[in-house]
This record gives structure tokens, C-alpha cells and sequence, in this order.
């Protein structure tokens, strides 16, 4: 299955007075990389969030968002009594302070005077219902990856059809380009030798072709190719459960490795014509393997 590395998935719940709310997207990355948004009241779920979305996600730059809003009375802090008193004690002997007691909201915004130590157990609350979402938000994200992967898939299948196409007119052609050669060979020296009053040997014509033969064989390259191509069929096929993106990259290298050693090694027009339509189709599939997962 070919799944593409871009996607977004989201999922809320209303839980016990509290709003939860998670996103996740997903762009093309070489590897997995996870970056998380959460309240400063829920950091310490932030490791097996990571975790649980790692197991989902092979590859990409993830970037999780987790909301929460308390609208239940737990939401409130409490008042550290001592604290308020000490700092009204401070300010009695200040000067102005006859002129009455600061605002209350002044008073309270002052360090330690609102106390909130639920945090532990605010995190424990969450932790069932964001894993659940966690859960939801990777489903749908992986079904628009998904999606995406089968238009991908088609692009990589006929991407491969032109490159067979390609390899099966130059495995055609090969063995005519020695009999070209040969016989362009003969008329270059019946034409030289001719003002000379000299005849061309066999034997001089058989060990020249077989010079270029040996020099301009492709044989070996055009198997090797044919083999790449064959793992490509595999690694697209929609039966195919793996992640295909590093090997599909990998792979992209080696056939134009093979169809770069064809271009050197032939003169032949008509093959490098076949083999510069090849690199195109190889160049699209290594940029199309970017984004498969």
C-alpha cells in the first residue's frame, strides 16, 4: 500500500465539563519527526502522546495540536489565604496605603496568592480521553494519506509501463546496431580504398565489429535494469502492506545508474533517444518517492 506523506486528521470530545480537541497534520519529511502543541497543564503526557502517534506514523514532519478548556467549577484555582495576608501586611506600612487596599485583581495576580495544584490530576483525566482522539485523529489522517497514495500509485504504474515501453525498444534494437555499424563500416572503406585500387578484407571488417561489439555491449546493463524494474512492480503493487518511500528513492538511483552506463556505452541514436525518455520517467519517480510514506 502506497500512502502519501501529507495529511490532516482532527477529533474533539466533550468530556465531564472539559472540551478536548486534537489535530493532526503531516508534510514530507526523509524521516519521522514529531512536534507537539500541548497546554502547560498536560506536558506530562507529552512523551507517550509522541509515542503513540510514532507507532501510527512512519515517516513525515508531524505536527500534533491539543486544546482543552475546563468550563466545570475544577477549572477554578484557590486562594492561598496566608500568602494574601502576608502580602497585605507588606503594603500597610508603604507610603499611600492609607489611601485604601489595592484592587482585588491586583492583589491576586501577585505570585502564590492563586494557587492551582491539579494539574497531576487534570492530566490524569485527560489521559484516557486523548489517547482516544489520538487515536481518531491518525485514522483520518491516514485515510487522506491513504487517498493520496492511490493517485500516487497510478502516476508510479504508469511512470513504470513508459519505462518498460522504453527498455523493450532498446532490448529491440541492440542487436541491430552491430549490423548498422558493420555495414557503414564496409562502405566508409570500399570508398577509402577504392581511390587506391585496394579491396576491404573480411577479416579486417569481423575484427572491427567485434572491437565495437565488445565496447558498445549492453546487454548486461539492460538485465540489470530489467531487474530494478521488476522490484519497482513489486513495491507498487497495491498488495503490497510496507512503506515504500526510502527504498522507492534508493531504487530510483539505481535505474538511472544503469540507464546513465546505456547512454555512455551506445552511439546508437535511435537507443539514446529510448534512454533519455527512461531518465525522465526515473527522474518523476524519484521525485514522486518524496512523498510516499
Amino acid at each position: 500500500m502506497i500512502r502519501s506523506m501529507t495529511g490532516f486528521g482532527a477529533a474533539s470530545a466533550d468530556e465531564d465539563g472539559a472540551r478536548y480537541s486534537v489535530e493532526i497534520r503531516s508534510v514530507n519529511n526523509r524521516f519521522y519527526k514529531a512536534s507537539l502543541r500541548l497546554p502547560d497543564a498536560l506536558l506530562s503526557l507529552e512523551g507517550e502522546m509522541e509515542a503513540q502517534v510514532g507507532r501510527r506514523l512512519v515517516r513525515g514532519s508531524v505536527t500534533i495540536a491539543v486544546r482543552f478548556v475546563d468550563t466545570s467549577a475544577r477549572a477554578a484555582g484557590h486562594i492561598n489565604r496566608e500568602a494574601l495576608r502576608a502580602y497585605l501586611a507588606q503594603l500597610e506600612g508603604l507610603p499611600g496605603a492609607a489611601n485604601g487596599a489595592p484592587p482585588l485583581g491586583a492583589l491576586l495576580s501577585l505570585p502564590g496568592v492563586v494557587m492551582d495544584d491539579a494539574a497531576e490530576a487534570l492530566a490524569q483525566r485527560a489521559r484516557p480521553v486523548l489517547a482516544r482522539l489520538v487515536e481518531e485523529a491518525c485514522d483520518r489522517l491516514l485515510e487522506m494519506r491513504t487517498r493520496e497514495g492511490d493517485s500516487l500509485r497510478r502516476a508510479l504504474e504508469q511512470l513504470g509501463a513508459d519505462i518498460s515501453r522504453g527498455l523493450s525498444a532498446v532490448r529491440a534494437r541492440a542487436p541491430e546496431v552491430s549490423e548498422i555499424y558493420r555495414a557503414r563500416l564496409v562502405a566508409r572503406m570500399t570508398q577509402m580504398l577504392s581511390e587506391l585500387n585496394a579491396t576491404v578484407r573480411e577479416e579486417d571488417i569481423v575484427r572491427e565489429v567485434a572491437s565495437y561489439a565488445e565496447r558498445t555491449d549492453i546487454a548486461e546493463e539492460v538485465i540489470r535494469l530489467e531487474g530494478h524494474l521488476e522490484q519497482f512492480r513489486s513495491l507498487t503493487d497495491a498488495a503490497n502492506p510496507e512503506p515504500i518511500g526510502r527504498v522507492l528513492d534508493f531504487l530510483a538511483q539505481e535505474m538511472l545508474r544503469e540507464a546513465n552506463t546505456i547512454a555512455s556505452k551506445s552511439a546508437d541514436v535511435e537507443i539514446s533517444r529510448r534512454i533519455v525518455e527512461i531518465k525522465s520517467a526515473v527522474d518523476r519517480i524519484k521525485e514522486q518517492s518524496q512523498n510516499a510514506e
